[in-house]
């Protein structure tokens, strides 16, 4: 399969001549959080976000470090797979108590920012300079100082290489 790839779509030919096209949410950009605690999203993420799935969002945290924004058809798949999970089992119990703690809807404004609510500013550190992530079909932002820690704290290994080595990557 011949793939060539910019920054958004990735096109591929496979072996039979078919072209295939995706879009993905990958890179990163560095962004500030105002002083009411918005965030524009990057043009690039945004304009993908948008076309493809519309303006609407859900905004959220699973461990409180971090801030996720799901297009609102991708959060609301999480949420069709997660009801084929007994109710009472406990790692739906313990995520779905995280992501409502800290999750609420959102949407971008016309200058193309999302607000974010204080309980998860404050818990993620959002204030000051950021990244933002592209994780496929979401984003993940950070507060920079405390992502630069992470990369610190917790390095690639050689067992994750070997991990990964077992998936062909």
């Amino acid at each position: 399969m011949l793939t060539v790839s910019g920054p958004f779509p990735t096109i591929a030919v496979d072996s039979c001549g078919v072209l295939w096209s995706y879009w993905v949410l990958r890179g990163n950009f560095s962004a500030k959080i105002d002083d009411k605690g918005r965030l524009k999203i990057p043009s690039a993420f945004r304009v993908w976000m948008e076309k493809r799935h519309g303006a609407d969002l859900f905004l959220t945290s699973v461990s409180g470090e971090s801030v996720r924004i799901y297009p609102l058809p991708v959060w609301e798949a999480i949420e069709a797979k997660l009801a084929q999970v007994p109710s009472t089992h406990p790692s739906r119990v313990r995520f779905f108590d995280r992501v409502n703690y800290f999750g609420q809807p959102a949407e971008f404004d016309r200058q193309g920012r999302v607000s974010i609510h204080a309980r998860l500013r404050d818990s993620a550190s959002m204030t000051g300079e950021v990244d933002v992530f592209g994780q496929y079909d979401y984003l993940e932002i950070w507060n920079h100082d405390r992502f630069v820690a992470k990369l610190q704290r917790e390095p690639f290994s050689d067992d994750d290489a070997r991990a990964l080595a077992e998936f062909g990557i």
